[in-house]
Parts: C-alpha cells; sequence; structure tokens
C-alpha cells in the first residue's frame, strides 16, 4: 500500500494561488494512476486532477478550466498541484490518491470509489 502524506494547503483570497504535494512512500508499485480529490461543504469526494506514474496523462475536472496544473516528480516521487485564480467555491478538503493501475480511468475523477490508497487530506480555504 501506498502511503500519501499532503501538504500546502491553507488560506487565500480569491484569485490567489496554492501550491498543493504530496509525497509518496511505502510499498510503491510499477504502475500506478495518482491525483487530487476534494471534498467541498455538502458535496461527495470529487477528482481534481490524475496523472500517470511515468507523469503524463493528465486528466482534470471539468471545473478546473485550465486554472491548475498537476505534475509528478519521479525521481522524489512528489506529486504536485499548482492552483491558480482560487475561487471560493474551490475551499475544502484535497486528498492526494492513488490507485495501481495502470491506466488513469476518466471514472476516477467522476467516481473515486475504486481509488484505493488515500493521504489525510490538506485543507483549502479561499476567501471571496
Amino acid at each position: 500500500q501506498m502511503q500519501l502524506t499532503e501538504s500546502g494547503g491553507g488560506s487565500v483570497e480569491a484569485g490567489g494561488s496554492l501550491r498543493l504535494s504530496c509525497t509518496v512512500s511505502g510499498h510503491i508499485p510499477a504502475w500506478y494512476c495518482i491525483g487530487w480529490f476534494r471534498q467541498t461543504p455538502g458535496n461527495q469526494r470529487e477528482g481534481v486532477a490524475l496523472i500517470r506514474d511515468e507523469g503524463i496523462s493528465e486528466k482534470y475536472g471539468d471545473f478546473v478550466k485550465g486554472r491548475f496544473t498537476i505534475s509528478l516528480d519521479r525521481t522524489t516521487h512528489t506529486l504536485h498541484l499548482q492552483m491558480n485564480s482560487l475561487k471560493f467555491e474551490d475551499s475544502g478538503m484535497y486528498y492526494c490518491g492513488a490507485v495501481a493501475k495502470q491506466v488513469c480511468w476518466t471514472k476516477y475523477l467522476e467516481d473515486p470509489s475504486d481509488v484505493t490508497d488515500w493521504g489525510q487530506g490538506t485543507r483549502v480555504t479561499v476567501s471571496s
């Protein structure tokens, strides 16, 4: 099982930026899909962005609309999410999640129930 540890959350004004990081440790499989998920108030957990272990094939939730960028440092096994133009509705808990699959299926964004490994989350608060 992969151990995932998030950092980088915090408070920012609307229009501002934050950079989230997730360090991966423990048993790291040869292939995996990893990404960021969030749970905003009153909503179920949803996918924000996904990336393959090779650092390619990024996928984003529709609400991202070019504001966020996911990246993976393969040498340090660190996942990042650069979030720009943050909105009030982006506030919530952000989780790093991974699954030992060779393909990052789009369905993981819509329904994260097949994601097996999770971090504890980091809170993002955007003030309007």
